[in-house]
């Protein structure tokens, strides 16, 4: 029989092969012989991380927490409960693994990731940072530290740490992507010849999208818009492969919402909180700048994009696909206690209030949620974007989104993208037409062109108080974790109105199919 170390190395080097089964089976015949040990719960739940099972992971390393409350425990139980999109407990588990606790930089990274993918850039810069204290030679931490650099605001620092992680790893194609989209793209300092070059020889399709975008970033920078629409068309329509029925996945979505009679609602149906305030509409069509904007406010607090009320949804409706957002979880909504909703969705968010009466929370794809926040919180305000279709779609189309996210492939073809905004455009009317009290349809190009008549208008409807703060969104410095993280911390400008034009070479058959929407 074995000793209980030579068990824990055994399950050790089966998960560096990856040999996820065989580290099982160690673990658990330890157990069996040598009755509950904290280092075998703790490379269980690190197995279980591995496979996806995060759920049953976050119970394994609480086991081990319990027999030992070990940092490096707290550390991948951080990273559980920021990938279940648990922000509390993610802040919490945080909180019990500071960074001098910590010797191991794979762990340092691991709980910046993961306070980064809950929105605490600055925190996460911590951890980051002390992770290539022990590691400097690590690509992919001075990637992740990059990221967060981005997010707070610290271009400069970004620039030079991913040029650090394209230096260690020079086919590092999202540091290549990263790096461009951070702009600053001019005749003495771009990346075009390096870019080509890699470009040519990948095969890879994840790869050659990202380095598709980097190098149309670039190019749009010399207003070569011909070049830049074909290298994004050619690698754009390899991934859509990928994602064949996310159209039809799309408009069963839709039809269902619009063909909804939805009940008459009264407050006391759901929470009556007034707490939130829900920032919606197309991705790249002014989302974060209004969030910005209201969260000058002196009462408001910043949540940025937050998956907690499809979260909510999905954990209450209990529906068994994988996905947070599809027809059945929506369909099994209607039979959910709304008040429970409602108070679960304050429970998972009011951490970040940071002693203020309201928050934003403005993920885009919120507004297929609109009918059961309307249930769920009947006096939350919902301010929905509404930018010029062509502008919009061009720029989704223009903007590399998450690869690993259904949700986006849309994006991927410029029709499907038209045919989105459509029913999208079809959608958020309905929603205004039912609760004109809790929607307001905020125009981009009127909110840029108009900015002193329509922010106080906007302040006013979000119930608030008027504070000349809300027309200084350049003097904002909370972090941002959106697309958008360059350009909202100028001052508001126009500059965006009419981009779409730069790709009118290629635009005819969009253009024809959103023409009802542009004669409106």
């Amino acid at each position: 029989m074995q000793n209980k170390q030579q068990f824990i190395q055994q399950a050790l080097s089966a998960i560096n092969q990856r040999d996820y089964v065989a580290a099982h089976s160690a673990c658990v015949t330890l157990i069996k012989h040598y009755g509950d040990d904290a280092e075998a719960y703790f490379l269980l739940g690190i197995v279980h991380i591995e496979i996806l099972q995060i759920h049953k992971a976050v119970r394994l390393l609480n086991k081990s927490a319990e027999l030992t409350p070990e940092p490096q425990t707290y550390a991948y139980l951080t990273k559980c409960y920021a990938l279940l999109g648990n922000m509390p407990a993610a802040v919490d588990a945080a909180s019990r693994c500071p960074v001098v606790s910590l010797d191991k930089p794979l762990a340092l990274d691991t709980v910046g990731v993961s306070l980064s993918r809950v929105g605490l850039h600055e925190e996460a810069l911590k951890y980051f940072k002390a992770a290539l204290a022990k590691a400097p030679d690590n690509a992919s931490f001075h990637y992740n530290f990059a990221v967060s650099a981005k997010f707070a605001g610290q271009f400069d620092t970004a620039r030079q740490a991913f040029e650090q992680a394209i230096a260690l790893k020079p086919d590092y194609y999202q540091a290549h992507y990263a790096l461009s989209d951070l702009g600053g793209i001019s005749e003495t300092t771009n990346h075009i010849e390096r870019l080509s070059v890699l470009h040519a020889k990948t095969t890879d399709i994840d790869g050659k999208l990202h380095l598709s975008h980097a190098l149309a970033k670039e190019y749009e920078a010399f207003k070569e818009y011909d070049k830049a629409f074909s290298v994004l068309s050619e690698a754009k329509q390899s991934k859509r492969n990928q994602f064949t029925a996310v159209e039809q996945h799309y408009d069963a979505i839709f039809n269902w919402l619009q063909a909804q009679q939805p009940a008459v609602s009264s407050a006391n149906q759901g929470d009556p909180s007034s707490q939130p305030i829900f920032v919606l509409g197309m991705p790249r069509s002014g989302t974060t700048l209004v969030e910005r904007i209201i969260t000058s406010h002196s009462q408001v607090a910043s949540g940025g994009e937050l998956q907690d009320f499809g979260l909510a949804v999905k954990e209450l409706a209990k529906t068994p696909s994988n996905q947070v957002l599809d027809l059945p979880t929506l369909q099994a909504a209607e039979q959910l206690s709304f008040a429970e909703l409602g108070s679960r969705y304050l429970e998972r968010t009011s951490f970040l209030l940071n002693n203020k009466k309201y928050l934003v929370d403005k993920l885009p794809f919120n507004f297929f949620y609109v009918g059961l926040i309307r249930r769920a919180l009947p006096n939350a305000k919902i301010v929905c974007l509404l930018r010029e279709p062509m502008d919009t779609c061009i720029g989704n189309f223009r903007q590399l989104f998450s690869l690993s996210s259904p949700y986006f492939a849309y994006a991927y073809d410029l029709e499907s993208t038209g045919r989105f905004y459509k029913n999208f455009y079809s959608l958020v009317h309905r929603w205004q037409n039912l609760f004109p009290h809790n929607v307001r349809l905020q125009s981009y190009e009127e909110l840029v062109t108009r900015p002193a008549e329509e922010i106080p208008a906007l302040i006013d409807f979000c119930g608030l108080s008027w504070e000349a703060a809300c027309l200084q969104v350049e003097k904002n410095k909370a972090p941002v974790s959106t697309a958008s993280k360059v350009q909202v911390r100028e001052a508001i400008n126009t500059r965006s109105i009419g981009r779409w034009r730069q790709y009118a070479a290629h635009t005819a058959k969009l253009e024809a199919l959103l023409a009802d929407l542009k004669a409106n």
